[in-house]
């Protein structure tokens, strides 16, 4: 028996949890996501055509990618 590396708790079969290996990837394409997503949606050119809510939500994102920067 060993321990998970991501979670650190005991393990069965010797080897990471599997629960574990698709949470670690998940958070991972999150937050791929959500840094690609001004980019993708171009604020700079069309962002009066977009919801207030829609533009307030991504320039909440994109100032949380510039902080983490």
């Amino acid at each position: 028996m060993k321990l998970c590396k991501i979670c650190h708790k005991i393990s069965a079969t010797g080897e990471d949890h599997l629960d574990c290996i698709q949470k670690r990837s998940i958070e991972s394409e999150a937050e791929d996501f959500k840094n690609s997503l001004p980019e993708k949606l171009n604020l700079s050119n069309n962002n009066q055509e977009l919801g207030v809510e829609v533009r307030a939500i991504l320039e909440h994102i994109s100032k949380n990618k510039d902080s983490d920067e």
